[in-house]
């Protein structure tokens, strides 16, 4: 039995449009499992971190993805990369290093390294940390070596930094410049370079205008200004007594006595006294161009990276009488204008320490 000539047209006009249904509900089917996340649950979720270099291609990423887990399927990954350069002809993927979760479907995945979402990282750096200080903390946070850090702080090239002092063979030259904050910057930047600069650059924009509008008004260069700036940084404690030691040390300063300072000696030889292990008699008495118990003047450098508040503490100390101060271990010092007063005061606190320490209960 024929068919009439109508229903034949018919068959023909429905039959490719039922293959293009059935082929994209195949497709669709096939794009909704190799799109999806590879971590069918949250719980079971991973974060990987995944490095882009630059010029890798689309290829190269999916293949690397789908290696690691985070996508399901690199030719999903290449038809999708298609369908962004489609739709965006002058985008394209970011290098840098990203974040990725297993959780996320295909599309997200591309999305955030198409924007360039990358990893940010954060490092915080105290005020009065020496370089030393600083280099330890990169390496305990897996960002380099200390090693490295500190080579790399020596070899450093500061030519777009020429208000900087003068390098030096014997000294570290950017000891207290490299601004004590809390800092943000991409995974990719992680390198002592990239690091150095930042931080020269916050004091450049932080520290250095407060010097100059000083200009006239202190008889301190910038070196000074930064290293009396570090000392200050480490022996006050007290805020409300900052000013006050920065006076201190002034007084000693133009009349020509060494500042007897306990952290240039700490720095010099590099340890750290407790209010159980003082400084010797011979450690301060040992030679060395930072000790300046017995050296007169400021140290060769800074000791430390110095905050603001320690820097404008040098410009503005307070007025005062005293020549001397020493610590009662709680932050705060007794202040003195003679050499009689000051050992009286050094007397007091030792016999209140042992007073204290012979009532507590023995150990155990």
């Amino acid at each position: 039995m024929k068919l009439p000539v109508a229903k034949w047209v018919l068959f023909f006009l429905i039959l490719p449009v039922a293959i293009t249904s059935v082929a994209a509900w195949q497709f669709m089917n096939w794009w909704n499992r190799v799109s999806a996340a590879p971590a069918a649950m949250q719980s079971h979720a991973q974060v990987i971190k995944f490095r882009i270099k630059a010029g890798s291609t689309a290829q190269q990423i999916g293949r690397e993805l789908e290696s690691l887990g985070v996508i399901r399927s690199s030719r999903a990954w290449d038809l999708w990369s298609r369908w962004l350069l489609l739709n965006e002809p002058q985008g394209s993927y970011q290098a840098g290093t990203y974040e990725l979760s297993t959780a996320d479907p295909l599309e997200k995945t591309a999305s955030k390294i198409w924007q360039g979402e990358v990893t940010r990282l954060s490092y915080t750096i105290p005020e009065g940390w020496s370089i030393r200080q600083m280099a330890a903390y990169f390496e305990t946070q897996g960002f380099f070596s200390a090693e490295d850090f500190l080579t790399a702080a020596e070899k450093f090239d500061a030519s777009q930094y020429p208000w900087l002092p003068p390098a030096s063979r014997e000294y570290p030259r950017l000891e207290g410049y490299l601004y004590p904050d809390t800092y943000q910057l991409t995974a990719g930047e992680v390198t002592p370079e990239a690091i150095i600069h930042q931080m020269l650059s916050q004091f450049e924009r932080v520290a250095l205008p407060v010097y100059r509008q000083a200009k006239g008004k202190t008889t301190l260069t910038l070196a000074e200004w930064v290293t009396l700036g570090s000392i200050v940084e480490k022996e006050a404690v007290v805020a409300s007594e900052r000013n006050l030691i920065a006076g201190v040390f002034t007084n000693r300063l133009r009349k020509g006595i060494p500042l007897a300072s306990d952290p240039t000696v700490e720095y010099a030889f590099g340890i750290t006294q407790t209010p159980d292990r003082p400084l010797t008699f011979q450690q301060v008495q040992t030679p060395h161009p930072y000790n300046t118990y017995i050296n007169p003047g400021l140290p060769p450098t800074a000791i430390a990276s110095p905050g603001l508040a320690s820097l404008r503490a040098t410009l503005t100390p307070e007025t005062t009488d005293y020549l001397y101060f020493v610590a009662r271990y709680d932050g705060t010092h007794v202040f003195s204008r003679t050499i009689e007063e000051h050992l009286a005061a050094q007397n007091a606190i030792h016999d209140q320490r042992e007073a204290a320490q012979s009532q507590r209960p023995a150990q155990p």
